[in-house]
């Protein structure tokens, strides 16, 4: 009679709890808009951050709260913007391609080493150390904080040593430029079209030409020959307005130490690696 008793005991206060946590269930429970899981299906759900909330399902939330755009996931592009708008029953609003771009050209083969590094791989680290290993105290370090950023896996550190960004895969999702503690990497409207100044640097032109045989010197030339007076100079570096480029390629021309290139021509690496090869063939014969 004891065991049963005891037994009986059990299940009514296990009964009891489970009726007093069925009603704070019930109390206390929050309406859930379908819309947001709906939403959230339709997302990469990488949940990478590039949209300004903590992950895809805070995204989704805001988005069906019209706090934000539906076309604010920018690693899901065009068609995820197309997806959540059809959900919402909203117009699909035109979504702008962007691409991350490195301003940074100086390769092996272009700028020296002032010493051997062998510490952490980051960036971040090796710049706090006695100002970086490069001569160059603007350029790209090469050591892979935007690789790892980078949740698509576009970006590599190419052979040359700087990032090579698979431009056609790239989402410009930003992760990557918020990574580089330099700020070497901006994100920009995916386009062929006009020229940039592939530099950094705000050092004077003798201290740069003594760095990299690529970096602005600011020489002004390309500011004087631009037809459309696209290009001005802010703290010792050209930067070329892309909305007054007509991509005429005069500043090209004029450009001593070929720092300005066209956007869908910048210089590759295996450009790089073969410059490279000859100059050391060049040395040795």
């Amino acid at each position: 009679m004891l065991i049963l008793y005891a037994i009986a005991t059990l299940g009514l206060i296990g009964l009891l709890f489970g009726l007093f946590l069925a009603i704070v269930a019930r109390v206390f429970t929050v309406e859930t808009d379908p819309r947001v899981e709906a939403v959230k299906e339709v997302l990469p759900n990488v949940n990478c951050g590039a949209c300004g909330y903590a992950g895809c399902v805070n995204f989704a939330e805001a988005v069906v709260h019209g706090e934000t755009a539906s076309n604010g996931c920018i690693p899901g592009g065009k068609d995820t913007a197309k997806a959540v708008a059809e959900v919402l029953g909203q117009e699909v609003t035109e979504h702008t391609p962007l691409v991350a771009t490195l301003f940074c050209i100086g390769d092996y083969g272009k700028t020296a080493d002032r010493f051997i590094y062998e510490g952490i791989e980051d960036c971040a680290v090796a710049g706090d150390f006695n100002g970086g290993f490069k001569a160059c105290s603007y350029g790209c370090l090469g050591l892979g904080n935007c690789v790892r950023a980078c949740p698509f896996e576009v970006i590599r550190i190419g052979l040359h040593g700087l990032p090579v960004i698979d431009r056609e895969k790239c989402s410009g999702c930003g992760l990557c430029a918020k990574a580089c503690p330099r700020l070497l990497i901006k994100i920009l409207p995916l386009s062929d079209d006009g020229h940039l100044v592939f530099c950094s640097s705000q050092d004077r032109g003798k201290t740069v030409s003594k760095a990299c045989k690529v970096g602005c010197i600011a020489c002004k030339a390309c500011v004087k020959v631009c037809p459309q007076e696209a290009i001005v100079m802010e703290d010792n570096l050209a930067v070329i307005d892309l909305a007054k480029c007509n991509d005429c390629g005069e500043c090209v021309l004029k450009c001593p130490a070929n720092t300005i290139h066209k956007r869908s021509a910048i210089p590759s690496e295996g450009a790089a690696l073969a410059a490279i090869a000859e100059e050391v063939v060049s040395e040795t014969a």
